[in-house]
């Protein structure tokens, strides 16, 4: 069966012009079952993964419930149509993207709150009212509790990401702001989440208006197009190797995951060290820092981003070539969420992923998880490179840093090996070496259809 047009949805002109300036054509699945409910009124509870199209879905069902409404008569605080809640400050920026280009002929006001910016700032605006509000829990809470805008005549709710908010410690904050919306009946609620667990259940079942579960997760719960593959390696050599899948790859949008923030930092050293340009996106890291590194991964300026899984959630980048997992994560279903960012809208991409002595224990549980093995290679010896060390003079000056962070977060200081980096901005040099009985074209360790 095809796929529905948005023409044949009967949606307001203004919207249909927002869906073209975005270059949407045909919708996806998850907008497909999700949009004739919403466009009839009806409660949405949707299960499904990030880059499906979810945000526009409810994105579009919103705008169009405002036009065709006509606004109450405003006084007081800044009272919002739609509330969006998001789990992190990451996901809150690309749904306020997405809303102001969806929905820029439509004339509502859009406004994004969230920590790690100018706090003064963004109540005043605030203050100066609008439409729709997007905001992570903590700092709507914030505003909510100083009266700077009201609950009471929210039409629209979206929850987004519910399965994270359970996972981040987020539930209580959002319990309390949907115990001040208007009752479910008297607006119109959505929810998406990854999982349809029974804790987002209860979610449904409190706040939600007997909604409909609409289920687009597909049966292989790995991203078709991405090319996954683990290497056994020590883990004294396990920097070596990386240098050389670096080298070998030659990807142009390399995403890499740690499991600590400490240790993603090391990475950004030993790599900027080594001539690799790589910055690393961890919790603790400024919103103002965060946002110029993001956008300069999503231009093409940054090549490599060193990421922790926290501090990647709801994060969209396209054209992310490979996925490197430095760490094998703790829980399976984040192997999942991370080999997701490549491979997206069609595009192939590589999953490469480095077990060492004790990422090796995480694998049967992942495998057992997406019901799939993981293809083993065997690195040749070449592809091992040295690696450039860091002198004694930036050992000592890492291992002050780094007892600085771990003073500002109250905890006792330590020492540590790496050093700061360079980020000289290209590759390292080595020899890349042919596998033996491989194709060897164009240095490329595995050959995209090999298979």
């Amino acid at each position: 069966m095809s796929p529905l047009d948005f023409i044949s949805l009967d949606l307001p002109e203004q919207v249909l012009q927002g869906i073209r300036d975005a270059g949407f054509v045909v919708t996806t699945p998850i907008q497909e079952g999700t949009l004739p409910l919403a466009l009839k009124g009806k409660d949405v509870a949707g299960q499904s993964q990030t880059g499906t199209g979810k945000t526009a879905a409810f994105l579009i069902a919103a705008f169009t419930r405002c036009l065709r409404h006509p606004a109450p008569a405003k006084s007081g605080p800044t009272a919002p149509r739609v509330l969006i809640i998001a789990p992190t400050r990451e996901l809150v920026v690309q749904i306020e993207a997405d809303a102001r280009l969806l929905g820029a002929h439509t004339g509502l006001r859009i406004l994004a709150v969230y920590g790690g910016i100018d706090y003064n700032k963004q109540r005043e605006e605030l203050r100066q009212s609008c439409d729709v509000l997007v905001g992570t829990p903590g700092r709507l809470i914030d505003y909510l509790k100083q009266h700077v805008w009201s609950p009471q005549r929210v039409e629209v709710l979206v929850i987004d990401e519910a399965d994270r908010m359970f996972d981040m410690g987020f539930i209580a904050d959002l319990r309390f702001i949907l115990r001040k919306l208007p009752k479910p009946e008297k607006r119109q609620s959505f929810l998406f989440s990854a999982t349809l667990s029974f804790r987002v259940m209860e979610l449904t079942w409190e706040f939600m208006n007997n909604p409909t579960q609409i289920s687009v997760t597909p049966l292989q719960k790995t991203a078709e197009n991405a090319v996954q593959v683990l290497f056994h390696v020590g883990r004294e050599e396990k920097f070596n190797l990386l240098l050389g899948l670096l080298k070998r790859e030659g990807g142009s949008r390399i995403l890499i995951f740690s499991n600590t923030r400490e240790e993603a930092r090391r990475l950004e050293d030993r790599l900027g060290r080594n001539g690799w340009q790589a910055r690393a996106l961890t919790g603790d890291v400024d919103q103002k820092k965060r946002l110029k590194i993001l956008n300069d991964f999503k231009e093409g300026e940054l090549p490599i981003l060193v990421a922790t899984d926290v501090a990647s959630r709801g994060l969209h980048i396209e054209g992310v070539t490979h996925v490197v997992n430095w760490d094998l994560p703790q829980d399976p279903e984040d192997y999942v969420h991370r080999i997701g960012r490549t491979a997206r809208a069609g595009a192939s991409g590589d999953a490469i992923s480095l077990a060492d002595e004790a990422g090796a224990l995480q694998i049967e549980p992942i495998e057992k998880f997406i019901g799939q093995k993981i293809p083993v290679e065997w690195a040749e010896d070449e592809w091992y490179l040295p690696e450039i060390k860091p002198t004694s003079e930036e050992r000592r000056k890492y291992a002050e840093e780094k007892r600085a962070r771990m003073a500002a977060r109250g905890r006792p200081g330590g020492g540590g090996r790496g050093g700061p980096g360079g980020g000289r901005g290209g590759p390292s040099g080595g020899h890349g070496g042919r596998r033996s009985g491989g194709s060897g074209h164009s240095g490329h360790p595995r050959g995209r259809g090999g298979r």
